[in-house]
């Protein structure tokens, strides 16, 4: 049936579409509410619609997002599906403006499969920040004999989960020593001004790996149903900042304005140093941070690939394969390479890149 709801024909070509993160996650766009022309006639309250020029409707957002007029983003919503790990979901919860709906283990049964970081991305605590890790990989001998203990335990866990379920025990006590690498899921509603808050602190190079990779994902899918609003997030939040009043004081004996309207270097400008910004009241820290300003980063590319785009039958068939009891071919009959199948197979082979 032909809808009378404004729709973006690139949002229509990834909905119900699922792209995998990590190991075992996904995030799907599930449905959304709005485009870029709702935002624009929420701020107007008009009832007209097609009516104005695309370069108006990009003038009016990049003018709300530069001033942080918020509300009417606000009219815009995504309902996401997502899978990722326990440890993740704990960071990803923290974020209270949105609903959330998330699989339940005293109701169903845990699917086993979890989550181990590739050689690449096992790093050492960082010296310098107390809640992430070290740039670059630590060693290859270190990684391999902690997958090999993450193994050990994940199967351990696995086992147990499976032995108390044929016991009967009831799932709310069965799932309680399944590790924080296990995967949950969830339905993910929130409106676009919450996501790109969201999107700003979880992109950030500040921010664990594994939930950056989601929101990479999720970036990528706000560019295809609002790409002005995108485009203004990334150009004023993610790589636009803030300037203090020290900042501001500094920039303004380097710069003044000239007599057509534009900025110019000012004739005879001192240099302004480390000294000169702390006179200003500047910390540190704030110098450091101010300098880094002056140097922004590359332009983010957030582009979803479409090829990596699996129809929802297949996700939903790779996670029904690994609750425990299911079977594909019988979990005492050998797969293809002469293995054990079924789900304690599933369990032991959740260490193997590709086939977790």
């Amino acid at each position: 049936m032909e809808t009378k709801r404004p729709t973006s024909p690139r949002a229509e070509e990834i909905l119900g579409g699922y792209f995998p993160v990590l190991d075992h996650g996904f995030v799907s766009l599930v449905d959304y509410m709005g485009t870029d022309e709702d935002i624009e006639r929420a701020a107007r309250v008009s009832y007209g619609y097609g009516t104005r020029k695309r370069s108006a409707t990009r003038g009016l957002i990049r003018y709300l997002r530069r001033h942080r007029h918020t509300t009417p983003s606000e009219m815009v919503e995504f309902k996401f599906h997502c899978a990722m790990p326990m440890f993740v979901a704990r960071q990803w919860i923290r974020h209270r403006t949105a609903s959330v709906n998330e699989y339940s283990g005293r109701y169903s049964l845990m699917p086993l499969l979890f989550y181990a970081p590739d050689a690449e991305d096992f790093a050492l605590q960082s010296e310098s920040n107390k809640q992430g890790r070290r740039e670059g990989a630590a060693a290859q001998a270190l990684w391999e004999r902690a997958d090999q203990r993450w193994a050990r335990g994940r199967k351990e866990a696995a086992e147990t989960y499976e032995w108390l379920l044929g016991e009967d025990v009831a799932r709310e006590l069965a799932r309680i020593d399944l590790p924080l690498s296990t995967y949950t899921q969830w339905y993910w509603k929130i409106d676009l001004h919450n996501l790109l808050h969201f999107l700003t602190l979880r992109v950030d190079p500040h921010a664990q790996w594994e939930i950056r990779a989601y929101a990479e994902v999720m970036a990528g899918m706000v560019q295809r149903v609002a790409p002005l609003s995108y485009e203004a997030w990334v150009d004023y939040d993610l790589l636009g900042s803030p300037m203090s009043r020290g900042e501001l004081e500094a920039l303004a004996r380097l710069l003044q304005p000239d007599d057509g309207g534009g900025v110019g270097a000012r004739a005879g400008a001192e240099t302004v140093g480390p000294e000169t910004l702390a006179e200003m009241g500047l910390s540190p820290r704030e110098i450091r941070e101010f300098q880094a300003k002056l140097d922004p980063p590359p332009r983010p590319d957030f582009v979803l690939d479409l090829a990596d785009m699996r129809p929802a039958e297949e996700v939903a068939a790779r996670m029904a394969e690994a609750v425990p009891g299911s079977e594909r071919s019988g979990s005492e009959e050998k797969g293809a390479g002469g293995e054990e199948s079924g789900p304690t197979r599933a369990a032991e082979s959740a260490t193997a890149r590709g086939e977790r």
